[in-house]
């Protein structure tokens, strides 16, 4: 007779179950961390819209006509009103709230097809303001209201403007922070004391009062606002690029700093919807890569007499601009290149 003993079938049946159990938990638990992570993906950024101004921005009366793609108007504001004193000493930005000034006007046009275009328009542009005699810095305008600003922008380029966007002080050095910090590699030192910076060359990495500071400075290259719109564009492709980089999607704290940090700072006109503002992140994001297009208005003479004791302001190569605006009109960008 064998010593070999039968096997029990229900003994057989019952050892295979375990490890079976223990994969149905573990996908479990990795389809209830995926869940989780998409959900804050969607969430976050509907929390930070929900914080965001709203402002009735856009101008009554005639306007040019609907073009394809879609136009955003944006605008760096010095407005201080916001700033508690701490903050306003920590950006060096003045203890009077004052009326608000703009340091930055950019255009960006992202088309149906084809290179999304960046284009600075220096502050110190002459431009007509409507119901202001004779020329006038385009500055001036936005001192007014964004709807001003708009009007004076849609009447010189023959563009229609769909949205607005306009950041502060604080957000701006907020979203710096948020990032961790931005590099920037520098061709020579930069010092300007109106600016409050201080800065070696080589490349480094700016917090949020520097980057400030860098982008703000008029004195520190001999470019006047030539050299501080070439240092917006470009600040403004680093951070874009780095906002939407994986490691920032990856990161629950940073994703939800990014998305929040700066929307206390930012205003919007009132008719943009969040797929709208998505669409302007989108576009951010593409001028952040060897696609995009930045520039400047083409300039005729950075030393034009307003005369009537107005000062010196930048006069636009009228010819070269119209050409510009003309293939933005027509939503060919794929001509355009990218310019100082």
């Amino acid at each position: 007779m064998s010593d070999t003993q039968p096997i029990d079938p229900r003994r057989a049946d019952r050892s295979p179950r375990r490890p079976k159990k223990r994969r149905n938990w573990f996908l479990r638990t990795v389809g209830l961390i995926v869940l989780l992570f998409v959900l804050m993906l969607i969430a976050v950024p509907l929390y930070a819209w929900s914080r965001i101004d709203k402002i009735d921005a856009m101008p009554t009366g005639q306007r040019p006509a609907d073009t394809p793609g879609t136009t955003y108007l944006m605008v760096g504001s010095d407005a201080r009103e916001d700033l508690s004193r701490a903050e306003r000493a920590r950006l060096h930005t003045g203890g009077d709230a004052g009326p608000a000034r703009t340091d930055s006007i950019m255009l960006m046009h992202v088309p149906k097809s084809g290179p999304t275009v960046l284009i600075s328009i220096p502050r110190d542009s002459a431009v007509n303001i409507p119901g202001v005699e004779g020329k006038q810095k385009i500055n001036a305008a936005f001192n007014k209201s964004p709807a001003l600003l708009i009007q004076t922008i849609e009447n010189v380029t023959g563009l229609r403007v769909d949205h607005y966007v306009e950041v502060g002080f604080g957000g701006f050095a907020s979203v710096i922070d948020s990032i961790g910090g931005i590099q920037m590699c520098l061709p020579k030192a930069m010092s300007d004391d109106k600016a409050h910076i201080n800065l070696p060359a080589g490349c480094q990495k700016l917090d949020g009062v520097n980057a400030l500071g860098y982008v703000r400075s008029r004195h520190a290259d001999g470019k006047n606002d030539f050299g501080r719109v070439e240092r917006q564009r470009q600040m403004v492709g680093a951070v874009a690029k780095k906002a939407s980089s994986p490691s920032t999607f990856l990161n629950p704290v940073r994703y939800y700093n990014v998305a929040t940090k700066g929307v206390d700072a930012l205003t919007v006109d009132k008719d943009m919807g969040l797929f709208d503002f998505v669409g302007f992140a989108r576009g951010m994001r593409a001028i952040s890569g060897s696609s995009g297009v930045t520039l400047t208005v083409p300039i005729s003479d950075d030393n034009y007499n307003l005369g009537h004791n107005r000062g010196v302001a930048v006069k636009w190569d009228t010819a070269k601009a119209k050409a510009l605006f003309d293939a933005i009109k027509q939503d060919n960008t794929s001509g355009l290149k990218s310019s100082s």
